[in-house]
């Protein structure tokens, strides 16, 4: 097939066609070329909507609602790159083959997206012993979400508040909690009385019609609308949905946010709360992420007051405040946000991992090691690393050296425990020379838990260097044409977690982050940018699925180089062998200013 075809609908194979002509179309699409044309697009709803131009934005979302690159990259994203690519909606459908996938994008191009399904009730457990209800839509509305969302993402970016981080590309977690030390950790801050607040299960009570009176006449609006009236099929009961959006959906976190903005300006929040550090009576620095928000105030009075707006701000919406869980607490005495203890000692701001995150992580390496009893020690390791690696990249931002130490010891421990436990009738010496020994390269520490015969090891925590988050600057978004070297720059400047030379991270680290074929961002590519311990944890755990590394040579002794080594998305090494990558350049577009 020739690749100027590739970017066309009319050449997705009709229905019949072999399914060697569905994958060979799947693996023939110019994945750069579509990416591109979706991310230029993007910027030009931002640009309009940005300049108050709501005429074009409107034009411009429904051009991007029939473009044939949004639904290839939608598919991909639900169907490849998504951690959810393997749960099946009510339906039981999946595509996580080429074949399925171009039949998918056949489907999807010939169809309206105003045919919805119930999402289906799944539960997952949380840290507190409960469980979270998700609604999972079936995989053609998933795809029609991720489509959509294209489409209304880039005008709310043009919008929302500089201290929205949550699900909101290029920005996370890390950038919430450096916030909030820039606003506390002066010694002029007057801002040291926090309201930490928690929304009574946000998802699921959002108002629909102050939802739809924001999305206003957004062209893909019906679409929306029959998304957050679609019912929930839960133990094969169907219930209708009056209220709130599936937590599971791929558009539902944008639609949280929108329902959420301008909780700032209900407030009165401070703009640049750091540049006021000092000012006796300061108005209130906000920082959200999603439903997750603290207000820092100047007096107890003054966030007393706080929560009495956001709560007359929040019922209309149909929000709470959980009342159990929201309380005005001083600085000094600490409080938990994302996972992270942020309190005063002696007048010193310390974040460091919460007393919370510390035990959960204790359990979860009890039960990875309390498995794998029985298990090869290959096992063991491969399912202890991911984790490991994971929670030290996550809280590697702020104080958390002595307690990565701590958590060191205990995985000794609790390793020490396994290895008796398999080798009853031999001594401690037996057991440590076999499973500990000098294993990481360049370093004396003989106490590595590993295999002799395959050199696998266990990470510790206390490899991985603690390194200070730059938090994104102001209201700038990704969609915004005019900071694309902005972008660029911090891509290049992110602190990659810390790994040993012969590993994913090191090559994606050297190249900057960047897949070398497509010149996408890898982290992104193989997923999303990760922003919380579990999904960390899974992109070290599926790395070796979603990336591939590529010698530049060949095999052999130079083959096998490290410095001729590269890191690709996994398609896009498939695609480099498969020879679909020589005429690439005939189906990208110019890119445009």
């Amino acid at each position: 097939m020739s690749r100027k075809n590739t970017c066309d609908a009319s050449r997705v194979p009709a229905n019949g066609g072999i399914d060697a002509e569905l994958s060979a179309y799947w693996h023939s699409i110019d994945w750069a070329g579509a990416e591109l044309r979706v991310r230029q697009l993007r910027q030009r709803i931002f640009k309009a909507a940005n300049a108050g131009d709501l005429k074009r934005v409107r034009n411009l979302q429904k051009l991007m609602l029939r473009s044939h690159a949004n639904t290839l990259v939608s598919v991909k994203r639900v169907t490849q790159t998504s951690s959810g690519k393997a749960t099946a909606g009510i339906d039981g459908e999946r595509a996580l083959n080429p074949r399925d996938r171009a039949r998918l994008v056949r489907q999807i191009s010939a169809e309206s997206g105003l045919e919805v399904m119930p999402v289906k009730r799944v539960y997952i457990p949380k840290a507190n012993g409960k469980v979270r209800p998700l609604g999972i839509p079936v995989i053609r509305d998933r795809v029609h979400q991720a489509r959509v969302k294209n489409a209304l993402e880039p005008e709310w970016e043009a919008r929302f508040e500089a201290r929205s981080y949550g699900f909101r590309p290029g920005r996370g977690c890390h950038d919430a909690i450096g916030f909030i030390f820039n606003v506390a950790s002066k010694k002029a801050s007057r801002r040291l009385w926090v309201l930490d607040a928690d929304l009574a299960a946000a998802f699921d009570r959002i108002n629909h019609e102050r939802l739809m009176e924001a999305v206003g006449t957004f062209p893909g609006r019906e679409a929306v609308e029959r998304w957050l009236k679609a019912g929930v099929m839960d133990r094969g009961r169907f219930a209708p949905t009056e209220e709130g959006t599936p937590q599971g959906g791929v558009i539902s976190p944008l639609l949280l946010n929108i329902a959420l903005h301008g909780m700032a300006t209900a407030i009165g929040a401070d703009v640049d709360p750091t540049s006021r550090a000092g000012v006796r009576n300061p108005p209130p620095a906000l920082v959200r992420y999603a439903d997750d928000f603290a207000v820092f105030c100047a007096t107890e009075e003054q966030a007393g007051k706080v929560r009495r707006q956001l709560g007359l701000w929040l019922a209309p919406k149909g929000l709470a405040f959980n009342d159990e869980k929201t309380r005005v607490v001083h600085v000094d005495d600490g409080f938990d946000f994302l996972g992270f203890n942020i309190r005063r000692y002696q007048g010193k701001l310390i974040i460091k991992p919460s007393r919370g995150a510390v035990e959960k992580a204790r359990r979860k390496i009890k039960e990875i090691v309390r498995d794998g009893r029985g298990e090869s020690v290959d096992s063991l390791i491969r399912q202890l690393n991911p984790f490991i690696k994971g929670w030290a990249t996550y809280y590697r931002t702020v104080v958390s050296s002595e307690i990565f130490h701590n958590l060191d010891d205990y995985v000794f421990t609790a390793l020490r425990r396994w290895g008796i436990a398999g080798h009853r009738n031999k001594s401690w010496r037996w057991i440590a020379h076999r499973y500990w020994g000098q294993f990481k390269s360049g370093s004396k520490d003989k106490w590595v838990f590993g295999d002799r015969r395959s050199g696998l090891h266990v990470h510790k925590f206390s490899w991985t260097r603690i390194s200070r988050h730059v938090i994104v600057k102001g209201t700038s978004s990704k969609d915004d044409p005019m900071l694309t070297e902005y972008w660029a720059a911090r891509n290049q400047k992110r602190g990659f977690p810390q790994a040993d030379k012969k590993s994913h991270v090191w090559l994606a680290a050297r190249q900057r982050g960047l897949c070398t074929q497509c010149g996408l961002d890898l982290v992104a590519g193989a997923e999303y940018e990760p922003d919380n311990v579990r999904e960390w944890a899974r992109w070290f755990e599926y790395g070796s699925r979603t990336l591939s590394v590529h010698q530049k040579t060949g095999a052999g002794a130079a083959g096998s180089a490290w410095k001729n080594l590269e890191l690709l998305h996994a398609g896009c090494h498939r695609q480099l062998h498969a020879g679909s990558h020589e005429n690439q350049n005939n189906c990208r577009p110019q890119r445009s200013a």
